[in-house]
Parts: structure tokens; C-alpha cells; sequence
């Protein structure tokens, strides 16, 4: 007999096998030897007690029967080598490499284009930039196999139950060599440090079923004719043909968007985020969320995070992508303009705790801020985005080192005469911010901060550095495609997908995407 229970425990018994037997045999009158074991479907942290921390779990205990371990619900790959259709996919970030797998499945086979490197190759011109303040615009955090998620945190949640099956797309990252844990967490989470050789597995995959993944070739041109693409030109000079084109470049190939722009096809100007990062010492964050005196939260607590949201005087300030004992990085993708971005390894065992704090922008705003007076240039946004991101380098005095500024005095105006330790490598400079960043930005995050510190006494600190500038929360531009299939209005087998058109906000959506337009393009060519 199987049987669903709840239970709500302690941390620490949360982590023993034992004690967790021993309560279901509780909870289901049973003595502890007809446990033979147990799966986890959900797991929850309740900190909302001063006085215990709670786990929430929801067990499927397995009773007076064979206990079997969680299946994964995948059929083998076939060989797709000498498939009818092909299709040629712009982009290996999430929405790329999942369409791709989807495709395998359905017969047709796929043949991805990325722009930067494979994640080893890739890893070294991290390092650069990290190191050396030196950047190369084609192999970066945004940039490579992977696309931004490889190295950007690999956090896994997100509330988009209506685009697709969420556990499906956990189920195909435990496949490629993921933690079951990120089947029943909360807040599920890989940890940029095992996401490369996941992706890896994934593109091996890929390779050895008939697909292929060409790397270092950025897409430049392509020819339409009869309203469908009919070639495809890379910058090296390789020329591509395919029955459909799937277009999952991320939300930083500004080029891509410039390029359809220049052929005449419909984009539009779409609202986003920018804003800066705040780091804290972790401790500081446990302290506040987990009621500690010191800052220590013991051996069975994971680091604590946040989530935060305010209007001010009607514009939205929020937290955005935040890092528990993470790192902040520079994700920028062009010379001379500043990106910051954050992650966290699996363990989230830095000292720091840092989030992006963002403000929403729309067209008005960008139009105030640069010397674009066209509201329907649907590149209004991507042009106010790219000036933010120049200036804040300069103020920084370039090499990528980020413009910064302690928190309380940020919110006072006061200049910081030092800054404390940061775990950003490039380096920080102590700028007052409002000289870097748009006044409504500054503005709007200093009157967030203020509501912030109230929720979570602690939080508005000298400890806290601000970094400017977080940019890159989501595209600027949409590409619009047809509701039931999926495809640009204009070019019939062009399928705008992920991120970068504006269909997804992270890992799991991106992904869900890629397949929803894998299924599409299927359908119409008699495959699915």
C-alpha cells in the first residue's frame, strides 16, 4: 500500500531517514518495520515562528510493499540522422537545447547554432573577465552553451503551471544528471557549479541521437522568400537551410533584434526591470529571517533568502533573482557597458547574500532619458537599456569595475568614503549613485529600501553595498508570434521561442517554451 502523509518537523529530523520512518509509522498506525521506505514530493521551510523553524514535507510512504525509488517518465531518444525534417535552432541557452530534445523525440532533427563556446572553453573567458576586466562579447555569462543559466545561478523555480509541465522539465534535468532534490523543493536550485556538465550530457545527447550543436556561429543574415526563411548566414560563413527556424537567442542578442528590425518584421518596445545588486553578509539576511541573535544558523538551516515587493508612487521595486551565499558577476556582452548579474554554487556556502533591486521602466521612461523621441520605435527600450549600461561603466572608470555605494547611504545621499568587502571580481568603486543611474531608478529604490527595512528590521544597513546596475532582467523587446502556432505573423516558419522574444522570465519557462514550439513545429510539419 502507498499512501500520501503530511508532516511538519524539525530541521534537523527533517534530514534523518530514521525519524521520518518513525512518524510515519505514527501517522499511519503501522508498526516502523512496514515502512519500507519513502519518496518525497514536496518540501517546504516555514520560518515564520520566533520561537521553531518548521519543514513542511508531503511523503508518499510506501507500506507492507517493495519500496520503488521516483521513475523518470522518459521514452529512449531515437536516431534522428537521416530524418525527414530538420530544424534549425539560434540559440543553446534553455529554450534552445530543450526544444532540441524535444524535437529528437518527435523525429525531426535539430541543428543548433550558438554565437559563443562550450562551457569548458567558455569557463576561461570567465575567468578573464573576472580577473582581468577583459571581456569577449561572444563567450561571457550570456553568451555559450548553456546560455545565461549555465553560469547565472541555475535557480529552477518559477509560477508558470500554464505554458507547460513543470515536473517534466525537472524530470529531464534529473535525466542529464541533476539532484532528485529539485523534484519536491520548494525552490528548487542546481548551482552554477553543476549546471556545465549537465548541460554537457544534454548536448552529448543531442550529438549522439543525430542532432548537432555548431559552436562560435553567430547568425548575421538570412534570405526570405514566399514568407518563410529559406537560408541562413553565419559570421563565419557557413549557409544553413532548414523547414522551420527556431529563434531562442536570449535576451541580450541585441543584434538579432537590430537585424529584424532592419528586414522590415514586427517587433515592439516591451516594459522591463533595472535597477542595481545589494550584497549583505549572509548572516545578516539569516539573522533577520531565521530570528537569530548571532547569525548562525546552525548545521540543518540552509541560507536563508528573500523575496521583496513594493509600489512606489505607482511604480513597482522589487528583489529579482536573489543568491543566498552566492556572487555577483559581470554579465555584460558589449565593450564599454556595465552588467552585474548573481549566482550561487549547490552548497550556497559564500559569505555573502546578494539580489537584484529593480524598478520597472516603460516607454515614457526611456524616452525622457535618451534622445529617442519615437514611441513606436520598438527598439526605444533596448537603446535606454544599452545607455544605462554605458554610463555606469564609465562612472565605474571601465575594466568593469562596478559603481557602488553603501545602502543607508544611498537612501541618505551621503557619499561612502569606503566600501566593505564585496564578492563582485572586478572590483567596486564608491560613486554616489545618483550620478550613475536615471533619478526615477535612484529614486524609486531609495523609497523601496526605506519600506524593505521595515519589513526586515536589519535589512537597510551600512553592511549592504549597492552595485550598479542589474539590467538584463528580462527582454526589452517582443517578438510577436502567432497565439495557436506559434510562428512570427510575418515569416510562416520562424518561431520566435524563450527568453529573448519575450516568452519566459528564467530556466523552467525558457525550457517550457522550447518544447511548446518544438510540439508546434512538429504539428505543422506532420510529425506529432
Amino acid at each position: 500500500m502507498q499512501q500520501e502523509i503530511l508532516l511538519k518537523v524539525k530541521p534537523e529530523e527533517a534530514q534523518s531517514h530514521e525519524i521520518l520512518c518513525q512518524y510515519l509509522a505514527e501517522a499511519t498506525g503501522k508498526p516502523i518495520g512496514s515502512i519500507t521506505g519513502f519518496r518525497k514530493l514536496k518540501q517546504s521551510l516555514d520560518a515564520r515562528s520566533r520561537s521553531q523553524i518548521w519543514i513542511n514535507l508531503r511523503l508518499l510512504a510506501f507500506i507492507d510493499e517493495p519500496f520503488i525509488a521516483n521513475p523518470l517518465h522518459f521514452s529512449p531518444f531515437p536516431s534522428v540522422a537521416k530524418a525527414k525534417h530538420r530544424v534549425i535552432i539560434i540559440g543553446a541557452g534553455p529554450a534552445g537545447l530543450f526544444a532540441a530534445l524535444q524535437l529528437i523525440e518527435l523525429g525531426i532533427q535539430p541543428i543548433i547554432l550558438e554565437r559563443g563556446k562550450d562551457v569548458r572553453a567558455r569557463r576561461r573567458d570567465l575567468a578573464s573577465l573576472n580577473k582581468d576586466g577583459v571581456l569577449n562579447p561572444e563567450s561571457n555569462y550570456c553568451f555559450g552553451e548553456g546560455g545565461a543559466g549555465t553560469y547565472s545561478d541555475g535557480k529552477l523555480y518559477t509560477r508558470s503551471n500554464k505554458r507547460g509541465n513543470i515536473h517534466r522539465i525537472l524530470e529531464r534535468f534529473v535525466q542529464f544528471g541533476a539532484a532528485e532534490s529539485i523534484l519536491y523543493e520548494a525552490h528548487p536550485h542546481i548551482g552554477t557549479n553543476k549546471l556545465p556538465n549537465i548541460i554537457t550530457a544534454m548536448r552529448e545527447a543531442i550529438e549522439a541521437h543525430g542532432g548537432q550543436l555548431l559552436f562560435e556561429q553567430k547568425l548575421t543574415d538570412f534570405t526570405i522568400e514566399k514568407d518563410n526563411i529559406t537560408r541562413l548566414f553565419t559570421e563565419k560563413g557557413a549557409v544553413l537551410r532548414g523547414d522551420a527556424v527556431i529563434l531562442a537567442t536570449g535576451h541580450s542578442a541585441r543584434d538579432i533584434y537590430e537585424l529584424l528590425h532592419a528586414k522590415g518584421l514586427q517587433i515592439t518596445a516591451k516594459s522591463f526591470a533595472l535597477g542595481v545588486r545589494i550584497e549583505h553578509p549572509q548572516t545578516c539576511i539569516d539573522s533577520i529571517q531565521y530570528h537569530l541573535a548571532n547569525g548562525h544558523r546552525g548545521d540543518f538551516l540552509p541560507p536563508a533568502a528573500y523575496s521583496l515587493v513594493e509600489q512606489v508612487n505607482g511604480r513597482g521595486a522589487f528583489s529579482f533573482c536573489m543568491c543566498p551565499g552566492g556572487i555577483i558577476a559581470p554579465a555584460a556582452t558589449s565593450q564599454g557597458a556595465l552588467v552585474v548579474n548573481g549566482w550561487s554554487p549547490s552548497k550556497r556556502n559564500n559569505p555573502y547574500a546578494n539580489s537584484g533591486m529593480v524598478v520597472s521602466v516603460d516607454v515614457k521612461d526611456a524616452i525622457a532619458f535618451t534622445k529617442e523621441k519615437d514611441p513606436n520605435n520598438p527598439l526605444v527600450l533596448l537603446h535606454f537599456q544599452t545607455a544605462v549600461e554605458q554610463h555606469c561603466y564609465q562612472m565605474g572608470g571601465g575594466g568593469y569595475v562596478a559603481p557602488a555605494q553603501r545602502m543607508a547611504d544611498f537612501c541618505a545621499n551621503k557619499p561612502s568614503a569606503d566600501l566593505p568587502a564585496c564578492s563582485y571580481g572586478p572590483g567596486i568603486k564608491p560613486i554616489d549613485l545618483r550620478d550613475a543611474l536615471p533619478s526615477f531608478i535612484t529614486k524609486t529604490l531609495q523609497a523601496g529600501f526605506q519600506l524593505f527595512g521595515k519589513k526586515m528590521k536589519g535589512f537597510l544597513t551600512n553592511e549592504a553595498v549597492v552595485v550598479a546596475t542589474e539590467s538584463r532582467t528580462s527582454s526589452p523587446v517582443r517578438i510577436p508570434r502567432d497565439e495557436t502556432h506559434l510562428y512570427h505573423p510575418q515569416i510562416m516558419n520562424l518561431y520566435p521561442c524563450g527568453e529573448g522574444a519575450g516568452y519566459a522570465g528564467g530556466i523552467v519557462s525558457a525550457a517550457m517554451d522550447g518544447e511548446r514550439v518544438a510540439k508546434a513545429i512538429a504539428e505543422k510539419l506532420g510529425g506529432y
